[in-house]
């Protein structure tokens, strides 16, 4: 019987032959942990009696949800990470380095066909290099970097093709947001989403990551894509290894297939306050704005900042509107000021903060007043997410917030399109 991605990764990492439904001990490649879970990581780990770490070369710490820190408290949780990486050698990208998840890829610290975990939801991001990457909580980081070791379920993959073309206006976070309508926010639940189809070959590496990223958001362990030769070119300055390319066998064996015909796709847009609650933009109504969120794990890459400053240039921020840019890494942020793209930002009336979550986290850089409308191509948009209970946050594309900012209300991007 032919495997998924998911039951190669799995076989490979732990010897033998395994199946979805198998319950595994499997052999870690890289783990990671951010500012907001590494701390607990680390009291889990003092109680675990860790005497050292599996290896230093394959842990690595960020500070990204709060950076620079904004509270005294947060700044001595951010030196517990620094005093406990430079106890064990371990890697630290501090504030102002980025997110995570760009960092974990654009660093070339995960490769095709690798076992991830990340103490953060958003850890199956690297799914798009073909690795199988998966969030865990604070106590599996821990034990991790301990044994470099940690149990699974191999999990049942869904099969989704992305079938036809998209169309202009149209983006990868549209597609996402679509999926998410069609298979709900619980409906992959222990499940891998493997995508592939003609709209997945004609995505970028940078397109391909907002996808995965959100394949959390239906409940899934990972999303994975086959890598290709797109792949290979995009890690081939990043790492120092080859780059396997690891697919389905035909015969693989899947719990269901969903098709999606992104040809007929217009903008997609999350209503307050489930991500699965999507409708065309055309139905959203008269939705006036106060904020417009730029950046995220799923949204705050070059091509995000390429796209925005495409609409921004030459015109301006409507005036009841506060627009924040956060690039999602330092590399983001200087492609950002080299192609003039950071300027436009600024010129519309804009602001860019610190490389990083932003407000996305809802802790600083950002949170919305009382019954505030935020349209932002962030993941989430549950109560309470960027720091007020009482706002309403809209998912959308970078083109989508970028024109809203723009009119002040949430428009249709395709009519302000070169």
């Amino acid at each position: 019987m032919g495997k998924t991605i998911s039951e190669k990764i799995f076989s490979e990492k732990t010897g033998r032959s395994v199946t979805a439904g198998d319950l595994v001990i499997a052999d870690i490649d890289m783990a990671m942990g951010q500012d907001g879970t590494t701390p607990l990581a680390i009291r889990s780990f003092q109680e675990m009696n860790g005497q050292g770490v599996f290896d230093p070369k394959k842990i690595a710490l960020v500070i990204d949800h709060n950076a620079p820190s904004p509270l005294e408290a947060v700044s001595e949780l951010h030196d517990q990470i620094r005093h406990f990486a430079d106890k064990y050698g371990l890697r630290i990208f501090d504030a102002g380095c980025g997110i995570c998840h760009e960092l974990m890829v654009s660093e070339g610290l995960v490769v095709p066909g690798d076992l991830v975990i990340g103490a953060d939801s958003h850890t199956c991001t690297y799914g798009a290099l073909g690795a199988f990457s998966t969030g865990v909580g604070s106590s599996e980081l821990a034990a991790v970097m301990i044994a470099g070791k940690l149990w699974f379920k191999v999990p049942e993959s869904i099969r989704v093709i992305l079938e036809g073309r998209l169309p202009k206006g149209v983006y990868s976070k549209d597609v996402a947001l679509a999926l998410a309508a069609e298979i709900g926010a619980d409906g992959a639940n222990y499940q891998a989403l493997e995508y592939s189809g003609p709209v997945v070959d004609a995505l970028s590496v940078e397109e391909r990551l907002t996808l995965t990223n959100m394949a959390v958001e239906m409940g899934a362990k990972a999303g994975l894509m086959a890598p290709d030769e797109k792949t290979r070119q995009w890690l081939s300055s990043r790492i120092n290894k080859p780059c396997r390319l690891i697919a389905p066998d035909p015969d693989a064996v899947y719990a269901r297939e969903v098709r999606l015909d992104c040809s007929r796709l217009t903008p997609r847009v999350a209503l307050p306050h489930q991500v699965d609650t999507v409708v065309p933009i055309e139905e959203v109504g008269e939705v006036p704005i106060r904020q417009a969120f730029l950046g995220t794990c799923t949204n705050g890459r070059t091509v995000d900042f390429q796209v925005a400053a495409s609409i921004l240039y030459g015109r301006s921020v409507h005036p009841s509107v506060r627009l924040i840019a956060a690039p999602a890494s330092r590399a983001v942020f200087l492609e950002a000021v080299r192609k003039g793209w950071a300027e436009t930002i600024v010129q519309a009336g804009g602001m860019l903060v610190t490389p990083g979550c932003g407000p996305c986290v809802g802790t600083h850089q950002g949170v919305p007043g009382d019954g505030w409308n935020v349209i932002s191509t962030a993941n989430r948009n549950f109560k309470g997410r960027m720091g007020n209970n009482k706002a309403f946050i809209y998912l959308a594309s970078p083109a989508t917030v970028a024109v809203s900012a723009i009119t002040g209300r949430i428009t249709d991007p395709r009519g302000f399109l070169a």
